[in-house]
């Protein structure tokens, strides 16, 4: 049976996230402040009972998802965003900053309407930022144009140039054996390391420990990469990273004989930004036996991230707002991400925190980050049976037929560590998601699929200042938001077509993945 909006609106307080709901908050944003956030509750006797509403329906709760709310949402984030430009010169809603603070408390604020709903909580937690304000590396007095500084490098000593030659390191830097077989020439040398088998950040780390005065990592594959040192080791040295074809030279080069003299220069810094995590849960539908779901509430340092992940972050609480119209035979878990630009801190914080009893109650996870990107392709994360968790094929087979139910075009992707979901899976849980891209390239077939520009971004403003309020395809965003209620309403109204959790399988027949990415940047 349909049963309409209207109907479902006058059941509960269905008020919009978008709505008068958030509550001011002062400049300075403090804990004290997020504790009277929850503190916060309705009188008792405008408590719905929630035994007396209509049993989750994925027609009727698709049928609340609605634009205007996600475009009045987006417009909040916006204005939030705007708080730190005092500081950065710009609108953003990185950790630690006014706008990230103000989010937290429109999130918290909007929740609290429905504690009669949801149990709801903080998760503080550190996460290591960095900065790099400006870096530089010659050989032979030549500037080497393409040099990018690893993401968290340490600056070099007092920030100030240093010059040694450069060194080759044998194999790929990521045993003793590797530096050892050179040790002389290594100690006050640049050295040249290939990039694979193991994180840049132990590279880095063997690098100082046998004296090198920077490290510079060169790709094992064509073009440029992205990369991150990780949380901060001892002994890490300045590290800065170069496509193979310009390393190429220099390697042919020193095997003739060659002396390269090298100056490296990083002025940079590392800081620990205190943040929190935002979890609700359904007090409706079996507790053990939840379905989970999150995005982050956090943007990168250069821009408000409206499309990421506000898409993702405004989806969830209008998702929130609308499910106290039903009541749940399996409960939902809605978590709110902190520092996944960091390099998906909160998440792993969260599943790292779970004893094996809690963790175990968690049915699946799903991923919703970047709905709305505006070149976007209708992406599904290409999980499976064979290599995740059991239960990662069901819900990737979820989302494809939802979108074939719609007459929908779709795309997999690779399940390779770029979002949230990663502790989970690496944890048991069997996990998804869809998203619409980000920096890569719209290929001429996804074109005719769905529209847009072949060879440019999937989301031409990821990580940028343009990543605003005019970024966003907000029907593209939409009819995401309507999937992602789908795969809420499937498995809180049912998980009986859905494998059990199967722990000691899982920890015996499959290995705990290895990915490349751990967010957005490359670790490998």
């Amino acid at each position: 049976m349909k049963v309409s909006t209207a109907l479902f609106s006058s059941l509960s307080l269905c008020i919009s996230a978008s709505s008068s709901l958030y509550i001011p908050l002062s400049d300075s944003f403090s804990n004290s402040k997020l504790s009277s956030l929850l503190s916060f509750s309705l009188s008792p006797n405008t408590y719905p009972n929630i035994d007396e509403l209509p049993l989750i329906d994925t027609q009727a709760y698709q049928n609340l998802v609605n634009v205007t709310d996600l475009e009045s949402g987006a417009n909040d984030l916006y204005s939030f965003a705007e708080y730190s430009i005092k500081q950065y010169d710009h609108p953003t809603r990185v950790i630690g900053s006014k706008g990230h603070w103000k989010t937290i408390g429109y999130i918290l604020s909007t929740l609290n309407r429905y504690k009669y709903y949801y149990d709801i909580s903080t998760q503080d937690f550190f996460s290591t930022q960095g900065k790099v304000k400006f870096s530089m590396l010659k050989v032979n007095d030549q500037l080497v144009e393409d040099a990018q500084p690893l993401s968290l490098t340490p600056p070099t000593p007092n920030k100030k140039a240093v010059t040694g030659p450069l060194v080759l390191v044998d194999n790929e830097g990521c045993d003793v054996s590797d530096f050892k077989s050179n040790e002389a020439a290594i100690k006050d040398s640049i050295v040249l390391i290939k990039r694979g088998t193991c994180p840049f950040g132990l590279k880095s780390q063997l690098a100082g420990q046998f004296g090198a005065l920077a490290a510079v990592i060169y790709n094992n594959e064509p073009g440029l990469f992205q990369g991150t040192l990780g949380e901060p080791l001892d002994d890490q040295v300045a590290s800065l990273g170069i496509s193979s074809e310009v390393a190429s030279i220099y390697i042919d080069e020193l095997k003739n004989g060659a002396t390269l003299n090298t100056t490296v220069v990083v002025d940079s810094y590392i800081q620990k930004i205190k943040t929190t995590n935002v979890i609700a849960t359904s007090k409706s539908g079996d507790q053990d036996n939840v379905v989970m779901l999150g995005g982050h509430t956090d943007s990168v340092e250069a821009g408000p991230g409206i499309n990421d992940d506000g898409s993702g972050t405004i989806s969830l609480l209008n998702l929130a707002v609308y499910l106290t119209n039903f009541k749940l035979n399996n409960a939902v878990r809605f978590a709110f991400w902190a520092a996944e630009e960091e390099g998906l801190v909160g998440s792993t914080f969260y599943v790292n925190s779970l004893s094996p009893k809690e963790n175990s109650k968690i049915r699946l996870f799903m991923d919703y980050d970047m709905m709305g990107s505006p070149n976007y392709a209708y992406q599904v994360y290409d999980a499976n049976n064979n290599d995740n968790p059991i239960g990662s094929e069901e819900l990737k087979n979820l989302y494809i037929d939802w979108y074939t139910e719609n007459a929908l075009n779709y795309t997999l992707i690779r399940f390779d560590g770029r979002s949230d979901y990663d502790a989970f899976i690496k944890n048991g849980i069997p996990g998804g998601g869809i998203a619409t891209g980000a920096e890569g390239i719209k290929t001429k077939q996804e074109a005719s699929m769905f529209g847009g520009v072949a060879g440019d971004w999937y989301d031409p403003c990821y990580h940028q200042l343009c990543d605003d309020l005019s970024n966003p395809n907000y029907e593209a965003w939409e009819i995401n938001t309507r999937l992602i209620a789908h795969s809420v309403a499937t498995y809180a109204k049912s998980l009986k077509a859905f494998p059990l959790r199967e722990d000691l399988i899982y920890s015996q027949t499959h290995k705990v993945p290895v990915f490349k990415y751990h967010g957005d940047h490359l670790i490998i």
